[in-house]
């Protein structure tokens, strides 16, 4: 199957499609993105913006998902900033943290810090009562 995500006209992804393979092939059989944008706007409109995203992240940098953004420059999708403090990493397209994740097995979520100063900026740990 071939997933295919409609942009607006800023980039960002509106939803995400399935459709066969078959219908994303040219007359040799081979895959072609072209061919796929153009079904997607035969049941959409011919004014719709249209990139085929993979499943399996095999191009593209990640799948595609509503609120991402398709970056043609980088020829990547990228997720949403989960906060403002986060730094795009360039090799895979994903946020990370200005502290990395603690490695010890808890589970912890993200302060971004009431202050904004990032000295107080770091990773929480979650406690869970029995």
């Amino acid at each position: 199957m071939a997933h295919f995500a409609q942009l607006n006209e800023s980039g960002v992804v509106q939803q995400v499609i399935v459709i066969n393979n078959s219908e994303i092939v040219d007359a040799n059989g081979v895959e072609q993105e072209s061919i796929g944008i153009a079904f997607c706007q035969s049941l959409f409109g011919a004014d719709t913006l249209w990139a085929q995203t993979s499943y399996n992240a095999n191009f593209r940098k990640n799948y595609a998902g509503i609120g991402y953004t398709y970056d043609a420059v980088r020829d990547a999708f990228i997720p949403p900033q989960p906060y403002q403090s986060w730094i795009l990493d360039e090799a895979t397209c994903q946020w990370q943290a200005p502290v990395p994740y603690p490695t010890d097995g808890g589970s912890y979520n993200w302060n971004e810090g009431a202050t904004g100063d990032p000295h107080f900026m770091s990773w929480v740990e979650v406690t869970y009562e029995v």
